[in-house]
């Protein structure tokens, strides 16, 4: 059993899935958007991204966090407020000891859709599949999902080639 706390930043709300993996299987465990206050500066608004992650970490305490990285964004000002943004939520990753890998977008879009050039929805449709999901999730939550299904599928595959054949409690042996 490993849990991965999946995360789409952003400067206004932040993305987060968490599902459990027991060896090729998949399951959903909890997905939700943090909505940053916008009425609120940027450095309170990063305060509350960092305390609703510590909160999401002490209650589902996950083993491995995946993020997605920075895109160019429209304009060099939003750019920097995602990139803060995501540099909180791995620096409150990291402050729980948790082990932070980053993938592109790209990247996400290649292991849950099988095209690197997926839209939104084709995103949200594959993770409400894959996860046996009632309903669709939110468009900032299925995102986080995915990226928590990409590391999983990349942990897999290095696990693979590597000729490991055991985990135990999300560590190879």
């Amino acid at each position: 059993m490993s849990l991965i706390l999946g995360i789409d930043p952003g400067s206004r709300k932040t993305g987060f899935g968490i599902i459990n993996v027991l060896r090729d299987q998949h399951e959903y465990v909890a997905s939700g958007v943090i909505k940053l206050p916008v009425e609120h500066d940027l450095p309170d608004r990063i305060k509350v991204l960092i305390d609703s992650l510590a909160e999401i970490i002490e209650t589902h305490c996950p083993q491995q966090v995946a993020i997605e990285q920075v895109f160019m964004a429209k304009n060099a000002g939003s750019a920097l407020k995602l990139g803060q943004a995501r540099g909180a939520a791995i620096a409150a990753c990291v402050a729980q000891q948790l082990t932070v890998a980053e993938y592109s977008a790209r990247q996400i879009k290649q292991a849950v859709v099988g095209s690197g050039a997926a839209n939104k929805e084709q995103v949200q449709h594959m993770v409400k599949t894959l996860l046996k999901l009632p309903a669709m999730p939110q468009e900032d939550a299925a995102d986080a999902l995915a990226a928590a299904i990409c590391h999983a599928h990349t942990r897999a595959s290095l696990i693979n080639l590597a000729g490991v054949s055991r985990i135990r409690r999300g560590r190879m042996r």
